[in-house]
């Protein structure tokens, strides 16, 4: 399945599989938005 140019909402994206699917979408050329609760810093490291 092609991804280049895909945008994704990811909740819980600050810190465990969330994370993870964030960084391998955003690697794989998706634009990723990190949604977060309360992890502001984990959160702009991912």
């Amino acid at each position: 399945m092609a991804l280049e140019g895909k945008h994704a909402l990811i909740t819980g994206s600050s810190r465990g599989i969330g994370r993870g699917i964030a960084v391998a979408l955003a690697e794989n050329g998706v634009k990723v938005a990190v949604h977060y609760f309360e992890n502001d810093g984990a959160a702009k490291e991912t």
